[in-house]
């Protein structure tokens, strides 16, 4: 309890941010989703042929996954509130639909008799008669969809939609349990009050009702069109995938962007969920960079010809391949870090010592095996489906989510898992990167990654990102992410102190 204490006093006030970017993307889904869907339920009324076709629809388009809608959004809307609050609005849309057809439709048809003797109007009776006799199975699908949207509302994090999911995906990325929790109660709570907060609708007056949400919408509202308003600076955005590493190059990337132009605001998005969620954002415009891998451009996102593959397999500098690869799609790739931070097979060191096992072809005297692969490399041929290849390797797999994969091996629950080489549980576990004897992994050094309009465009920030080129050793980028990770530094914090010592960035006085 008191690790807990100790970490909501800690974290007090990026939870309360947290909270009210939460509370925002809830509430705007939720009011868009009545828009929709109060008006569609009252429609399907006199229109019953269409009313199961409207159910069915709804229906399906709950059980679209959230990650596949995110992904599909993202070139469509880009990054951020609006995929989010699209995806929320979607998975609203049935509980209310449904609920406001239902309590119309199940009206006794004595009121509607009655209503016909009085010679009211079809506008009068809905409001006067119909709608007031609904509304508690109406505002049962509303608790339900405001739950169901709080909820969902945590992905939000993985497309750079903010809210409480930062923090619930953060704690899984330390490995902190008490910040996951945190988030997590948080969630739960404010889930709680919005269905106490709705259930009250049906108990106050309509004109108490009214003056509520009227008061949270000016509120809401008005701080929206402060923020649209006031004049601002010219807005880079950049992106990172998930892991504390990449959260520590993007923050690198902001304070190089600032200190080379003061008239800009960089606004980091940190944790996306996959690398095409990136790849996708950046080409359809939706974010200015983000630090990608030389490896993953030649062996992931572009296809290299033939004779490029050969001399790649054959250990040659993907850099070359990449740039011109890219180049192609509109996109260039800055200068490379000096670390290579290559794919890597990762065991227990006490389990490989046992097992006599130095490098991957070992893994095949020590079969049968059970692994857990991040679901991007489970996926790749540079990954799992090159072991199969290369090396003839076949694992009883299980997908993980790659902050989630060190625990399982530690823990025992799997024997082999899949990482990165600056990865700082290697160290915090004692854990052991295998020799890739058969060369399957290329080289994977950092860059970052804008389209080439943008790059013309600021040669100023181009300047000052390409002078990480050649710098940052694989020690010296294990032992950042081993601060972040395990010293429960910010990443912010750590990418300064970085970039001070290396006389890149001022120092403030």
């Amino acid at each position: 309890m008191q690790a807990f204490w100790d970490t909501f006093l800690n974290q007090r006030a990026t939870l309360l941010t947290k909270l009210v970017e939460h509370l925002q993307l809830s509430l705007l889904a939720l009011v868009l989703a009545l828009l929709i869907a109060v008006p569609l339920g009252i429609w399907a009324q006199n229109h019953e042929r269409f009313a199961g076709v409207l159910l069915q629809v709804t229906g399906i388009m709950q059980t679209i996954p959230s990650l596949a809608l995110l992904g599909l959004l993202i070139p469509i809307v880009g990054i951020g509130t609006a995929p989010s609050i699209i995806a929320l609005v979607v998975y609203a849309l049935l509980p209310i639909f449904q609920n406001t057809y239902t309590g119309l439709h199940e009206i006794d048809p004595a009121y509607k008799e009655a209503e016909e003797a009085f010679g009211m109007s079809k506008p009068l009776r809905l409001v006067k008669v119909e709608l007031p006799l609904a509304m508690p199975v109406i505002l049962g699908g509303v608790r339900t969809a405001a739950v169901l949207i709080i909820g969902t509302a945590t992905l939000a994090a993985l497309v750079g939609g903010g809210g409480l999911g930062d923090i619930i995906m953060r704690g899984i990325n330390l490995n902190d349990p008490m910040l996951t929790l945190l988030g997590a109660l948080a969630a739960a709570l404010l889930a709680i009050i919005f269905s106490w907060f709705i259930a009250m609708f049906a108990k106050w007056r309509w004109q108490v009702s009214v003056a509520v949400v009227g008061a949270l919408v000016i509120g809401f509202g008005g701080y929206g069109a402060y923020q649209a308003l006031t004049p601002a600076k010219e807005t880079i955005t950049v992106a990172g995938k998930l892991g504390s590493e990449p959260e520590i190059l993007i923050n690198m990337y902001k304070q190089l962007i600032e200190q080379a132009d003061p008239n800009v605001q960089v606004v980091v998005k940190p944790n996306f969920g996959q690398t095409s969620f990136l790849y996708s954002a950046l080409k359809s415009s939706k974010i200015d960079l983000y630090p990608e891998f030389t490896g993953t451009v030649v062996s992931s996102l572009l296809k290299p010809t033939a004779k490029q593959q050969a001399a790649i397999s054959q250990g040659a500098d993907p850099y070359p391949v990449a740039q011109t690869l890219l180049h192609h799609q509109g996109l260039t790739l800055g200068r490379p870090m000096a670390y290579n931070n290559t794919y890597a097979v990762v065991v227990k060191k006490d389990w490989a010592e046992q097992n006599g096992v130095a490098k991957i072809s070992d893994l095949t005297k020590v079969a049968p095996l059970k692994a857990g692969f991040d679901v991007e490399f489970n996926a790749r041929e540079d990954g799992y489906k090159g072991l199969q290849h290369k090396y003839g390797l076949n694992f009883a797999v299980a997908t993980l989510d790659a902050s989630m994969r060190y625990q399982a091996l530690n823990r025992g629950q799997v024997q082999v898992t899949d990482g990165y080489a600056t990865d700082s549980q290697i160290r915090q576990y004692h854990l052991l990167a295998l020799k890739d004897d058969r060369k399957l992994f290329p080289v994977y050094q950092g860059a970052p990654l804008w389209r080439t309009k943008f790059a013309k465009a600021h040669p100023k920030l181009v300047a000052a990102l390409n002078r990480l080129g050649g710098k940052i050793s694989a020690e010296d980028m294990q032992e950042m992410n081993y601060e972040v990770n395990v010293g429960g530094k910010t990443a912010a914090a750590v990418a300064q102190a970085y970039l001070t010592q290396h006389g890149l960035l001022k120092e403030e006085r």
